[in-house]
């Protein structure tokens, strides 16, 4: 059960941290776990019990948890999920919530394309200059695409024997 727990937490502890190798934890996480798995239920364990756990579990100058940690955490939070069964008991049904457990990312503000948006974000749509912005797959150009460029080779624009000089003296 302890193994099942120990994936569960290393799937939580590099949640939302590219630079975490998932053998310790944040409180932000920690308390996404008990939340996500249901340890959490707002009644008899609260985000504020969770958070009191966590500073006591924690070395006293540190600010992540190892799985040793972790599960001394579990121990105190089952008791307090489950007052009436013994304590081993407790442990185990808290396990079986974190069982196959993934964190959530349901409720996550996503980009909208509601109404205007999808025309007004639609690059086949641009006339004019924006047009100019644009390839023909509606990527865009980047500063080739925003600035005039100018032809800076010392001739007059309207000149049309440009690099023919040096073959007129030559003769």
């Amino acid at each position: 059960m302890a193994s099942e727990a120990g994936k569960t937490f290393q799937r939580f502890a590099v949640f939302g941290e590219s630079s975490s190798s998932g053998t310790e934890m944040n409180n932000k996480n920690f308390s996404k776990l008990c939340k996500d798995c249901g340890i959490m239920d707002g009644k008899t364990v609260t985000s504020t019990d969770v958070d009191i756990v966590f500073s006591k579990v924690k070395a006293k100058n540190a600010r992540t948890i190892t799985f040793q940690q972790f599960q001394e955490a579990m121990k105190e939070l089952s008791q307090k999920r489950f007052k009436d069964k013994n304590p081993d008991e407790a442990l185990e049904n808290v396990y079986k919530l974190m069982e196959g457990k993934d964190p959530a990312t349901t409720g996550v503000t996503k980009a909208t394309t509601v109404g205007g948006v999808s025309r007004l974000t639609d690059t086949s749509k641009y006339t004019g200059t924006h047009k100019e912005r644009f390839d023909e797959s509606g990527k865009g150009k980047g500063i080739a695409g925003r600035e005039e460029t100018t032809d800076n080779s010392g001739y007059v624009s309207g000149y049309k024997g440009a690099g023919t000089y040096d073959k007129k003296s030559s003769k």
